[in-house]
């Protein structure tokens, strides 16, 4: 239903719900331009803050990394990336209407050419793609899965980012908004989202502890509550870090976000279960971005590189709690 981790709904709806259409939205209402491909060529210059990246650094093949492929892989020279063209800035449909762009995108890009292998990505409704990839549709799945115990019982995962709630406010923070107190302020949050129940607790403990109640805005889109704190309807707002974080980016330094992201869980790359090797030919190929900075500048070029990194890439990595 939610996004991150309300763990008593299906593994496969364990990330997000409408908050998918309002993310877009926000890119093409806040975006000045944008284009090119995921895997390079074309995209914003860096004097327009508000450009869409979508040049990925050059990569060459590495030819060990390359033999850890399965020989059927190999022998095709591509692999088959399903994802949800619908989450900016994870992964999502540049301006041109067809071309998968994201972070998520430029960052698996890589790790193919480490392979030798060329991506071919396919959209997809989310809750289809684990199924898609068990089936053989999909080689694998890339599309922002949060790493959970539901999951790795039915397919391999492969951790590359860590991704939880980020708050954010305007520019300066004018009204000295402190999430850890935040009584008696006006706080928007887009509906159905895990972030309305993060917020209505606060409220709670606000008039348990005598203190004004947080007054909650929901918005069906994203953007929507973003602009509200732009035009100082509301004080303050939280969102996936990614998503604030592209906000603020988004919205030519209007905005600043606040702390640090909280309630972090990692994003996996998604594998069949009976195909391990390739899961560990696509950790290796993560971890050598990861070694050689690729990971880092691509990151960088999102504003995603400050929190939220790795510098190991597992295969079903041991999760916390």
């Amino acid at each position: 239903m939610a996004m991150l981790k309300h763990l008593a709904v299906p593994a496969v709806h364990l990330r997000r719900a409408p908050y998918l259409a309002g993310a877009v939205a926000a890119v093409l209402a806040l975006s000045a331009c944008g284009g090119g491909d995921g895997s390079g060529g074309g995209g914003g210059g860096e004097e327009d803050p508000t450009a869409i990246p979508t040049e990925t650094p050059s990569v060459e093949a590495d030819p060990e990394l390359a033999e850890m492929v399965p020989q059927e892989l190999r022998d095709e020279g591509t692999i088959t990336i399903g994802t949800d063209s619908s989450y900016a800035p994870s992964e999502f449909l540049a301006p041109d209407g067809s071309t998968i762009v994201g972070f998520d995108v430029q960052l698996f890009n890589a790790v193919a050419a480490k392979l030798d292998l060329q991506p071919k990505w396919e959209s997809a409704s989310f809750g289809t793609i684990v199924e898609g990839v068990d089936t053989g549709k999909y080689d694998v799945g890339v599309s922002s899965f949060t790493i959970n115990e539901e999951r790795l019982e039915q397919a391999n995962m492969v951790s590359y980012y860590t991704v939880g709630t980020q708050w954010f406010t305007a520019a300066g923070n004018p009204d000295g908004v402190d999430p850890d107190n935040a009584c008696g302020l006006n706080v928007a949050v887009q509906a159905n989202t895990v972030q309305v129940e993060d917020i209505q607790a606060r409220s709670e403990q606000c008039e348990e502890d005598g203190k004004e109640p947080i007054t909650i805005n929901q918005f069906e889109g994203q953007d929507q509550a973003t602009e509200s704190i732009i035009s100082g309807r509301n004080d303050a707002g939280l969102a996936d870090m990614p998503v604030a974080v592209y906000a603020v980016q988004q919205t030519g330094g209007q905005l600043e976000t606040l702390g640090e992201q909280y309630e972090a869980a990692p994003y996996g790359a998604v594998v069949a279960k009976d195909n391990t090797e390739l899961a560990e030919a696509i950790a290796a190929g993560y971890q050598s971005i990861m070694d050689d900075g690729t990971y880092t500048e691509i990151l960088a070029n999102w504003e995603l590189d400050e929190q939220g990194t790795l510098d190991k890439a597992e295969v079903n990595p041991e999760l916390e709690g």
